[in-house]
């Protein structure tokens, strides 16, 4: 089974999200048959490359709201991401441009696989919502990808090289047009086999009925049809 997911590395639902679709993982009987690969999507491929301003000014403003009423918003989520263990520190995120981000998770895929690739998806989280740093900021990245293991798997001239240039830049625009495509307006978004989408960060409870649906609908088990009837075995048939 494979799972896609289209997230941002500065969308808290997305950190949510994860937590509970990871808690569905860790009770599902084929957990250890499910592979888990992330999908950039960009928030605000707008915003700039070394954030100054706070987030929460930044949607105050966007949504015509004082900071206040944004400040009291904020703090329901914090509330909720607490519930799943993530103490999110929403006020003191900066607004920052996350397509570099995006290009190194390319480069973990490559490098090291899905495993690897989600090892670096947790670090920039981390980074970003659990200790407020810049995920735009290359020395934030660069950190990152050396507490995942990436500057080991890929070296860390790779990783310099990967963000003073482009290189992936195609891949997270074609992951964004992807998500378009199924229709995904916001994140997270979670691609089960190509055949189930779940828009946003549902419950835990949704995450355990879409793995066992699809899981049964990939191994369908044969229904028996009538009652036992005469028929031919090991042993020879009845006459």
């Amino acid at each position: 089974m494979r799972i896609e997911i289209w997230s941002d590395v500065v969308c808290p639902w997305c950190y949510v999200g994860k937590r509970r679709l990871e808690k569905a993982l860790a009770g599902f009987e084929h957990r250890d048959a499910v592979e888990v690969v992330y999908r950039s999507f960009e928030l605000d491929p707008s915003a700039p490359r070394h954030g100054h301003e706070s987030t929460l000014s930044q949607l105050a403003k966007k949504y015509g709201q004082s900071e206040d009423q944004m400040r009291a918003g904020m703090q329901s989520l914090i509330d909720t991401a607490a519930d799943e263990g993530l103490d999110m520190r929403l006020f003191d995120n900066v607004h920052t441009n996350t397509v570099d981000a995006h290009r190194l998770l390319h480069l973990a895929l490559e490098a090291g696989g899905p495993a690897l690739q989600r090892e670096l998806k947790e670090q920039l989280l981390a980074a970003y919502f659990l200790r407020a740093e810049d995920v735009g900021d290359h020395d934030v990245l660069r950190a990152a990808a050396r507490t995942a293991g990436l500057a080991e798997a890929a070296g860390e001239q790779r990783v310099d090289a990967v963000l003073a240039g482009q290189e992936y830049a195609d891949a997270v625009a074609a992951d964004i047009a992807q998500a378009r495509a199924y229709g995904a307006t916001g994140v997270p978004f979670f691609v089960v086999d190509q055949r189930y989408g779940v828009s946003g960060a549902q419950p835990t409870e949704v995450f355990e009925q879409v793995l066992a649906t699809a899981w049964a609908d990939a191994h369908p088990v044969l229904q028996p049809v009538g009652g036992d009837a005469d028929a031919c075995g090991p042993d020879g048939c009845p006459i």
